[in-house]
């Protein structure tokens, strides 16, 4: 006899907004526990000292957080000038000062340097593995290693405040696996100064932003109301970028059996038009309900993902 799964069959997603100083396994173990969820995973961490958007899937909703790993990221973030540290940020110990404060124009004409791809070495404190290590536990360690440049993809990076001679207030968008920390610690360099990151929020992960993000005290409040369910989005809310084909009942049941469908050439067509990037994967979406991810080969449409959603 299958032993029972603890919790619920909750599934959605849920945009927190992430508090400060709360790691994302934090977040994620919280969450889970106010949805009594069988399942839970989290779509790119967040670290403890940003704040910000921290997509968390719950039940059939984990089987879509490969997608928003790889999707597209906004931060919002603030340089205090004249104070390198350990880890980039303000909670690092000092490494070396400046009094060279760069005005307005200087930092917007080297903004541009950093747009494109680009190369980035990892802060020492990441989680990149260096010889099947963490970086970031070598370096609590001591330990003198280097990191190699890889290529990172930046769509902008714009100045947004200067409240002061000390601090400028950027915001970025980009691709997966850019550092902000990187880009505070090279643009100082390229200012001819030396700073850190004193503060840092994600504003956006792909299609998750702001104005659907919602707080831990929030969640609390809603459990407290019994009307947590207020706060799920659906499971299809991470594949926003993907292609949808509607399926009829009976495709939607040969679908979640694992069996695939044929398309008729109209349908081959339509799909063949919004496939972007050598993508063959569409949603089969049954009326309201997502039924499947699917991969169109030769004519039919073959399932490589099923959602057990009623």
């Amino acid at each position: 006899m299958a032993r029972r799964k603890k919790g619920d069959p909750v599934s959605g997603w849920v945009n927190l907004d992430k508090p400060y100083d709360f790691g994302s396994t934090q977040a994620v173990g919280k969450v889970r526990w106010l949805f009594n969820a069988q399942k839970a995973g989290h779509a790119g961490t967040l670290d403890p000292l940003a704040t910000g958007i921290l997509p968390i899937a719950l039940g059939e909703a984990t089987k879509t957080v490969s997608f928003m790993t790889e999707a597209d990221k906004t931060y919002r973030f603030t340089l205090e000038w004249g104070r390198a540290t350990t880890t980039l940020d303000r909670e690092g110990e000092t490494t070396a000062t400046s009094d060279a404060r760069p005005d307005r124009a200087a930092i917007e004409a080297a903004l541009p340097a950093f747009i494109g791809e680009v190369t980035q070495v990892p802060p020492h404190f990441s989680a990149v593995r260096v010889d099947g290590e963490r970086a970031y536990d070598l370096a609590r360690d001591g330990v003198d290693f280097e990191l190699a440049g890889r290529t990172v993809r930046i769509d902008d990076l714009r100045l947004i405040d200067m409240p002061d001679a000390d601090h400028a207030t950027l915001e970025m968008d980009c691709g997966k696996g850019t550092y902000v920390r990187a880009v505070a610690r090279d643009l100082a360099a390229a200012l001819g100064t030396c700073a850190h990151v004193s503060a840092l929020r994600r504003t956006r992960v792909g299609p998750f932003g702001e104005e659907t993000a919602i707080t831990l005290e929030k969640l609390e409040d809603l459990g407290h109301k019994a009307a947590l369910p207020e706060a799920l989005l659906p499971v299809a809310t991470a594949l926003d970028d993907i292609p949808v084909l509607a399926v009829t009942a009976e495709e939607a049941f040969r679908l979640a059996q694992g069996r695939s469908i044929v398309l008729v050439p109209r349908q081959v067509e339509a799909l063949r038009a919004r496939l972007t990037g050598g993508s063959r994967v569409v949603s089969a979406m049954e009326g309201d309900r997502l039924v499947a991810l699917a991969e169109m080969r030769a004519g039919s449409l073959n399932p490589v993902r099923v959602f057990q959603l009623t």
